[in-house]
Protein backbone atom coordinates (compact mmCIF):
# COMPACT_ATOMS: atom_id res chain seq x y z
CA UNK A 1 0.00 0.00 0.00
CA UNK A 2 2.55 2.74 0.80
CA UNK A 3 5.65 1.18 -1.43
CA UNK A 4 8.17 3.15 -2.39
CA UNK A 5 7.83 5.64 -5.35
CA UNK A 6 10.68 5.72 -6.97
CA UNK A 7 13.08 3.08 -6.10
CA UNK A 8 16.29 2.90 -8.40
CA UNK A 9 17.23 -0.75 -6.98
CA UNK A 10 21.20 -2.24 -6.52
CA UNK A 11 23.40 -0.05 -8.01
CA UNK A 12 26.52 -2.54 -9.00
CA UNK A 13 30.37 -1.44 -9.95
CA UNK A 14 30.66 -2.84 -13.72
CA UNK A 15 33.82 -3.94 -12.86
CA UNK A 16 33.44 -6.41 -9.76
CA UNK A 17 29.60 -7.12 -9.63
CA UNK A 18 29.88 -5.61 -6.08
CA UNK A 19 26.73 -3.19 -4.68
CA UNK A 20 27.33 0.17 -4.62
CA UNK A 21 24.58 2.15 -3.76
CA UNK A 22 20.63 1.58 -4.73
CA UNK A 23 17.87 3.50 -3.08
CA UNK A 24 14.42 3.09 -1.65
CA UNK A 25 13.40 6.36 -2.52
CA UNK A 26 10.54 7.71 -0.63
CA UNK A 27 7.43 6.41 -0.10
CA UNK A 28 4.34 6.73 -2.36
CA UNK A 29 2.43 8.32 0.17
CA UNK A 30 5.43 11.18 1.04
CA UNK A 31 5.27 11.63 -2.43
CA UNK A 32 1.15 12.21 -2.96
CA UNK A 33 1.35 14.08 -0.03
CA UNK A 34 3.90 16.46 -1.70
CA UNK A 35 2.20 16.82 -4.71
CA UNK A 36 -1.16 17.77 -2.55
CA UNK A 37 0.69 20.39 -0.54
CA UNK A 38 0.72 21.93 -3.12
CA UNK A 39 -2.44 22.63 -3.93
CA UNK A 40 -3.17 22.72 -0.17
CA UNK A 41 -0.87 26.09 -0.36
CA UNK A 42 -2.79 27.56 -3.20
CA UNK A 43 -5.92 27.14 -1.22
CA UNK A 44 -4.64 28.64 2.20
CA UNK A 45 -2.66 30.89 4.35
CA UNK A 46 0.03 29.08 5.23
CA UNK A 47 1.99 32.01 6.73
CA UNK A 48 -0.56 32.39 9.39
CA UNK A 49 0.19 29.77 11.52
CA UNK A 50 -1.54 27.49 9.54
CA UNK A 51 1.50 25.42 8.50
CA UNK A 52 0.63 22.07 10.37
CA UNK A 53 -3.03 22.26 9.27
CA UNK A 54 -1.11 22.58 5.86
CA UNK A 55 0.95 19.50 6.16
CA UNK A 56 -2.00 17.42 8.43
CA UNK A 57 -4.35 17.92 5.08
CA UNK A 58 -1.80 16.90 2.72
CA UNK A 59 -1.69 14.15 4.72
CA UNK A 60 -5.13 12.75 4.53
CA UNK A 61 -5.56 13.61 1.06
CA UNK A 62 -2.28 11.07 0.64
CA UNK A 63 -3.94 8.51 2.50
CA UNK A 64 -7.04 9.11 0.59
CA UNK A 65 -5.16 8.56 -2.52
CA UNK A 66 -3.73 5.92 -0.84
CA UNK A 67 -6.84 3.93 -0.28
CA UNK A 68 -8.58 4.67 -3.93
CA UNK A 69 -5.73 2.62 -5.24
CA UNK A 70 -7.00 0.06 -3.08
CA UNK A 71 -10.77 -0.10 -5.17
Amino acid sequence: MNEPAFPTGFITDPRNGKIIGGSNGMTLRDYFAAKAMQSVIDQQDVFRGEVDNTAWLAYRIADAMLKAREA
